[in-house]
């Protein structure tokens, strides 16, 4: 059970990828990445209010408890993490094609390995450090096949756009364990959700409109609202199926970073995105790497 959850949650958050790229092609980033916290916060809305109201027990899943103003403070330190990775990736990926960027984001847990190992002192172990180094090695290789497509990794403000995100996203990721040894998960999504909200209006007020106009200019897309509502699902079905007692989390960590074959297959297929045969051979190196630095544990 708690597999096929895992599965599902890496297929979800595949499509959540791919609808962000539909969504930002030629289109303004900042209104784009609004609208889809929008849409999350008007689902996670009513869980609140049917929890509020008893509709929803509070035995379930779905319930979503109170919780106190120091955990709240907690959540919103969450959220400019989550954030700052999520600005410099909506960027990122409006600039660089799929087959680019579903690589770039893949090495992801290799940067919380490496962040347990320093922050929590971790040990690695002989097959991690293996495991490392083939991520490392492809994602050079990687770089090179990006050059034949003009895309230097040095030079490029999108792919350090695309590199920060990820590490941002990894260090959000070791705050997550921290954050979730405590707190209710429902009770995380929820304000989490709320307060990407909040936070983004100053930023969407003094940031984007002044200058929308010297900017892309925002169209609205059907693809948009999806963005919020298949990150919800994904993370809802991660959370469950590390909740069951006999699933096993390295296992979940592996499939769940599977959904970039899904982003990568997509822009191969129908975007036609150049030199796939190349890259799919380096992605599926790191993925390779990825599988032992996971396993290794």
């Amino acid at each position: 059970m708690w597999l096929i959850l895992a599965i599902a949650s890496a297929v979800f958050l595949g499509f959540y990828d791919i609808f962000k790229k539909i969504s930002l092609d030629r289109n303004a980033v900042m209104p784009t990445l609004f609208l889809s916290t929008v849409a999350a916060s008007i689902i996670m809305i009513g869980f609140v209010l049917l929890s509020e109201m008893g509709i929803i027990p509070q035995d379930s899943l779905a319930y979503v408890p109170h919780i106190t103003s120091e955990e709240h403070w907690k959540i919103i330190l969450k959220t400019v993490i989550v954030l700052s990775s999520w600005i410099c990736t909506y960027f990122a990926l409006k600039n660089l094609p799929l087959t680019i960027f579903a690589p770039i984001r893949s090495t992801g847990p290799l940067w919380t390995t490496l962040g347990a190992f320093i922050i929590f002192s971790e040990r690695l172990t002989p097959m991690q450090f293996v495991g490392g180094g083939l991520i490392f090695l492809f994602f050079y290789l990687f770089s090179t096949a990006g050059k034949l497509e003009g895309i230097s990794f040095r030079s490029n403000p999108y792919i350090w756009l695309m590199v920060l995100g990820t590490l941002m996203g990894s260090i959000s990721a070791l705050y997550d364990r921290y954050l979730l040894r405590d707190m209710n998960v429902m009770a995380v999504e929820a304000y989490f959700t709320f307060y990407q909200t909040i936070l983004l209006i100053p930023i969407l007020g003094l940031v984007w409109y002044p200058r929308r106009a010297a900017s892309t200019p925002f169209q609205w897309r059907w693809a948009i609202p999806f963005i919020g509502l298949f990150l919800l699902i994904g993370d809802y079905l991660y959370f469950y199926s590390i909740s069951l007692p006999d699933s096993l989390i390295s296992i979940i960590s592996l499939v769940r970073r599977s959904n970039v074959l899904i982003v990568f297959l997509f822009g191969a297929i129908l975007f036609k995105e150049a030199n796939t045969g190349r890259k799919g051979l380096y992605l599926i190196g790191i993925l390779a790497g990825l599988a032992l630095l996971v396993l290794g544990r």
